[in-house]
């Protein structure tokens, strides 16, 4: 042949040369399957969500734009103002309790105007489109019926007023935007609270203004200008780009952690990738030679066999593709409830051509080594390459290079957190290494040490280091598969363990908010004649905004900040506030004093530590809040350390007496009771002595937070499997590779009189030595990864359960060792005769 083949005719030689149904090139077609899917599904389901929740702004918000305020209900001004936005809607929101006979549930009440909602439709159960119901009706959530065992058309009572059941909720247009439910929705005319005697002077409620505007004016525009007009009224605002921030945030972390196990799982599908044509081309050695005899040249292989490599990615990308849309609605359906996801099938363009550049580069960066490897030598090297292996070829480093260029620019390109996602990248790229270098060093050390007088032993360590042994491959494969099988199980297990562990043994029994402070030795007397062993604390309950913060003659105001600093969510909206003459249980001192229980001089406030240290505020330092409407200044007198985890009473801001206790205000209590004491009698006689006060039950809160935290497990659960399939792959890929260069060696040993026991005991010792050694690099690799993504990513606790974690790896160990073993099986069927004449 002179000069290179046209693509034509080189496609023409790779087609006839290409098996149907791809033979040799399945595990290529498997980790590219596995990984563009993954990448495919998660993807799709993020643009979904991420599109649902920006064209359903303005439904999911019930407005352009939302004005919330704690304590208080807007003045004429700040009414007036939002008027000449457009159309209003306004409404009051809290906590209070139903009753129905013997019956009492603690439900979350919503009381809206006869205009809500702007937009979208609230759909009750039996079909009906209604507004908001007419006084002495109320549409009630599935959950506050069971509770109260009443149906429609059944009255019950909340405070003072009794009302009528007149329907179930089926979809209620802003649900999301309302945060975590601590009760079931009762929705009822606007002005019942107060009716019902609920909005007592210091009462925990919120008031919400929505806004549907008349023009087409910005909604940030809007915002920016109603806080430079009303800096310090307390206003928390939103509109209808940032909905549910809440949601916003979580489908961010959630869809950044998804895509990075995606990449991981492409990542180890690239070693089986690399691994799977290595096997390919060693299998297709005689029909290189026989094309290099002919004449073909070095470009000539490398057309042929990269066409046929590109073919197959292609069909392993697209079935990858085309299963990745295919599962999305399951994705969905699992997240139902939790996030607006579109029902049946999605189909996102710029997911799935993303999905699909990272496995084509991928699939370039692993296959182009031994494709180029290939081309380069002659012949005869090619027919002795059984005995000879093949030296590694220069030429492919910017072919490597360059794929892994694109990969790491086009992941920042499109990451939400471009650091996120670049250390990701660093620290794969630093674990390949790690695995490489350990495989030379386990080659080296196998090499060095003395041999072993058992022949069986002696002939396993030979394999390690041996010319042509597949060491280097076996460890980063065993590597990466066994760490894939550490990070699920990790991850899984420290999701169920915040779920199972630490909330349900700490938590009260019972939140009770708008205690009145006059009453509440009545109260504390009430709780102890039904239930003398309770456990009972009551605080003052404040709701207020930080305003500013810093030294005295240099404030730094929250209204003028540009962007709020990270860890510093205090300065968002309003918090809860309070103030005591000790300090509170579950806190501890770690820099300054606390105040004398009698303190009488200039107001001071304990500032939590890591809030502080995020605002670089100092004991001496200066905060201002507003509270209903005042501004008060205290002076921070000292850091306090807080145990989150006791869900209990826990403020970032705790002041003096002095500092508050003239403002109007109530008292929150927890009550914590004896295990299996009767809950209902003590329900019943706070709802009737307290009727104003609201009572949240802890159980059912955690049962919510159950069901969150298990959707999430799922999604987690259903990408990190994705990953371990792949190390799956991987690891048959490695072993049947592995498998083919033993060929020789076995028929050697059978020749010289090994018994089939024998050689199985050699396979088995040397995965065996290989296991063990990969096992405890895997659990670090594995506990480190899981860790990263629960802690930082996640923001969870670290509770693995280590017992799971180590049955997992041990699994995964047997799997290789079970599959090495039966690799070897074959093995022992080949004839020395017809083996040792391929040579």
């Amino acid at each position: 042949m002179s000069g290179s083949l046209p693509w034509l005719t080189a496609w023409r030689i790779a087609r006839r040369d290409l098996n149907a149904r791809f033979r040799g090139l399945r595990l290529l077609l498997v980790c590219l399957f596995l990984g563009t899917g993954a990448l495919a599904a998660i993807g799709t389901l993020t643009a979904a969500i991420e599109r649902e929740l920006d064209n359903r702004g303005q439904e999911l918000l019930g407005g352009d734009l939302e004005v919330e305020v704690w304590q208080r209900d807007l003045n004429d001004e700040e009414r007036t103002a939002l008027a000449e936005y457009g159309d209003i809607s306004s409404g009051t929101r809290l906590q209070a309790m139903a009753t129905s006979g013997d019956n009492a549930a603690p439900v979350e009440l919503k009381a809206v105007d006869g205009a809500w909602p702007l937009y979208g439709e609230l759909t009750l159960a039996d079909g009906r489109i209604a507004g908001a119901p007419v006084s002495g009706e109320a549409w009630l959530a599935q959950g506050a019926v069971d509770r109260l065992g009443i149906a429609v058309g059944d009255s019950f009572r909340i405070g003072r007023i009794e009302l009528t059941a007149a329907g179930i909720i089926g979809n209620e247009p802003d649900r999301l935007s309302e945060g975590f439910q601590l009760g079931p929705t009762v929705i009822v005319a606007e002005g019942l609270p107060a009716k019902a005697g609920l909005l007592a002077p210091g009462s925990m409620y919120q008031s919400k203004y929505r806004v549907a505007f008349n023009g087409n004016d910005d909604p940030g525009t809007v915002r920016e200008s109603l806080e430079e007009r009303f800096p310090n009224a307390g206003f928390d605002l939103r509109t209808r780009d940032r909905a549910s921030p809440g949601a916003d945030r979580f489908v961010g972390r959630m869809g950044e952690f998804l895509a990075l196990v995606g990449l991981a799982a492409l990542v180890i599908a690239g070693i089986g990738i690399g691994g799977g044509v290595s096997s390919y081309l060693e299998a297709r050695r005689n029909s290189i030679a026989t094309l290099k005899v002919l004449g073909a040249s070095s470009s000539d292989i490398a057309r042929i066999y990269a066409l046929q490599i590109c073919a197959a990615a292609l069909v392993g990308a697209l079935a990858g593709l085309v299963v990745g849309i295919l599962v999305t609605p399951a994705l969905g359906a699992a997240l139902e409830g939790l996030l607006p996801v579109e029902s049946g099938f999605v189909f996102e363009p710029p997911a799935l051509l993303l999905a699909t550049a990272f496995g084509l580069l991928v699939a370039l960066v692993f296959a182009a080594t031994p494709i180029l490897r290939a081309r380069r030598f002659p012949a005869m090297a090619l027919m002795r390459a059984r005995v000879a292996p093949l030296a590694r070829d220069r030429q492919a480093l910017p072919w490597v290079l360059g794929g892994l260029l694109a990969i790491v620019l086009l992941v920042l390109a499109t990451s939400r957190d471009p650091l996120l996602a670049g250390g990701f990248l660093v620290g794969a790229g630093v674990v390949l290494v790690v695995l490489t270098l350990l495989g030379r060093a386990i080659a080296g050390l196998a090499g060095k040490m003395p041999r072993p007088t058992s022949p069986l032993v002696r002939n396993a360590l030979a394999n390690l280091h041996r010319p042509g042994s597949s060491t280097g491959a076996l460890v980063t494969a065993l590597g990466f598969g066994l760490s894939a099988f550490v990070l699920l199980a990790a991850v899984q297990s420290s999701i169920n363990g915040n779920i199972e562990q630490r909330v349900p043994q700490e938590a009260p029994d019972y939140f009770v908010l708008d205690i009145p402070r006059d009453r509440v030795d009545e109260f504390e007397a009430l709780i102890s004649a039904e239930q003398p062993e309770a456990a009972i604390r009551s605080v003052p309950a404040l709701r207020g905004a930080i305003l500013a913060y810093g030294p005295e003659n240099a404030m730094t105001r929250v209204s003028e900040l540009e962007e709020i600093p990270d860890g510093a969510w205090p300065l968002r909206g309003e918090r809860g506030l309070t103030y005591s003459p000790t300090l509170p249980i579950g806190n501890s001192l770690v820099e300054g004093d606390w105040w004398s229980e009698d303190h009488t001089g200039e107001a001071l406030v304990s500032v939590d530590e890591e809030f502080a240290r995020a605002i670089s505020l100092e004991i001496g330092d200066s905060l201002t809040v507003g509270l209903l409407g005042v501004e008060r200044t205290a002076k921070v007198a000292n850091l306090r350390r807080i145990d989150w985890e006791s869900m209990g009473f826990n403020y970032v801001l705790v002041f003096s007496p002095n500092a508050l206790e003239d403002a109007p205000h109530n008292l929150a209590a927890t009550i914590e009771l004896p295990e299996g004491a009767s809950t209902g009698p003590l329900l019943r006689q706070m709802v009737s002595q307290f009727p104003s006060s609201s009572v949240i039950e802890i159980g059912q809160v955690l049962a919510e937070a159950r069901t969150i935290l298990g959707q999430v497990g799922i999604a987690t659960f259903a990408a990190a499997s994705v990953a371990v399939l792949a190390g799956l792959a991987v690891l048959i890929g490695a072993i049947a590779a592995a498998r083919a260069a033993r060929t020789y060696d076995t028929v050697v040993f059978r020749v010289l009189g090994a018994s089939r026991k024998q050689v199985l005991l050699m396979q088995l010792a040397e995965y065996g030595l290989l296991a063990l050694i990969l096992a405890g690099v895997a659990l670090a690799l594995g506990s480190g990864l899981a860790w990263l993504v629960i802690t930082q990513l996640f923001e969870f606790d670290w509770l693995p359960n280590w017992g799971e974690v180590l049955a997992v790896l041990g699994a995964g160990l047997a799997f290789v060792l079970i599959f090495a073993l039966a690799g070897s099986l074959p093995l022992l069927r080949a004839k020395p005769a017809q083996a040792l004449r391929a040579l």
